[in-house]
């Protein structure tokens, strides 16, 4: 069931994103603050009880929805997979932004270029080459399929009926709300938070690394993921980017002109500077390794239904 699930909700996520996803995430916004008002206190307690209220609740009403639905109907229980991972998964809603900065920059529209990749990190990218922007936009594509894809996927697939989903995504996002910004009571309460992130995405990542260097350059994948991801801030994205990077023969990471100040970054990858084609091999890279998860998936519930 887990396989055909996500098969449906891919095809359909493709077929016709979710419209109202700005609200949805409105909404979760609201409820993160809500926790943090009432909660932080400065102390990582305070923030432990705000995650567990936050997350906990959600996975205990979807398992139960989810085993009354398959009671009534395994076609009803089905359809509730569905719709839990067509909300928490899929790569369109942030896709639109990799597909214009991919026209702009083939029509040599480098500032249109800068405003959209600016809007979708949320900061200024008016001082970036078109060299820079290639390289940011390949960067945030595979972040963002590696979080709203392949980690979503993997916890599906382990945990029963939805709540696999449903614990990465919003762990996720409550980690990203509260991350440290310099504010010390902040950093005490979202600790927890960071913390759970980093152990549910040490396995997904590798996998996903795994996934990339098969479909791409093997041998500069797995160097690349040797020596260069323990550089990067976020350990996770560290793995997929440096293993993405190296599978794809593009050099990401490196210092970039922000508005206020230079960016130092280490460099990740091997090879030619980025450009117009490989943002091409990276919607290339993200859909060939997403085809591999699947047939495996379909080898493992083969092997299941004959043993």
């Amino acid at each position: 069931m887990s396989l055909i699930s996500l098969i449906i909700a891919l095809l359909l996520e493709q077929w016709r994103p979710l419209a109202d996803r700005k609200g949805l995430v409105s909404q979760a916004v609201r409820f993160a603050d809500f926790l943090q008002r009432h909660f932080n206190a400065g102390e990582r307690t305070h923030g432990i009880i705000a995650w567990l209220l936050g997350v906990v609740p959600a996975m205990l009403l979807a398992i139960l929805a989810y085993y009354l639905l398959y009671r009534l109907s395994p076609f009803l229980a089905l359809a509730f997979n569905v719709l839990i991972l067509y909300v928490t998964m899929g790569f369109r809603h942030v896709g639109h932004y990799f597909t214009d900065i991919h026209w702009a920059l083939k029509s040599g529209d480098l500032e249109r270029a800068r405003a959209i990749l600016g809007e979708w990190r949320g900061s200024s990218c008016e001082r970036l080459n078109a060299e820079e922007v290639a390289r940011l936009t390949i960067e945030d594509a595979l972040a963002a399929s590696y979080r709203h894809v392949f980690a979503v996927v993997f916890w599906f697939v382990l945990l029963p009926g939805p709540i696999g989903a449903i614990l990465y995504r919003l762990s996720a996002f409550l980690n990203q709300r509260w991350a440290n910004r310099g504010d010390t009571e902040l950093a005490a309460f979202g600790d927890f938070a960071s913390q759970i992130v980093r152990l549910l995405d040490w396995i997904p990542a590798r996998l996903t690394a795994i996934a990339f260097a098969i479909v791409g350059d093997f041998e500069d994948a797995a160097y690349c993921w040797r020596t260069q991801a323990a550089k990067w801030p976020d350990a996770a994205l560290g793995v997929v980017l440096a293993s993405g990077a190296g599978a794809m023969g593009v050099r990401l990471g490196m210092p970039f002109q922000a508005e206020q100040s230079p960016v130092d970054r280490p460099e990740l990858g091997l090879g030619d500077d980025a450009d117009v084609g490989f943002l091409d091999s990276t919607i290339g890279l993200v859909w060939r390794a997403l085809v591999v998860i699947l047939c495996l998936l379909l080898l493992l519930a083969i092997a299941r239904a004959m043993s």
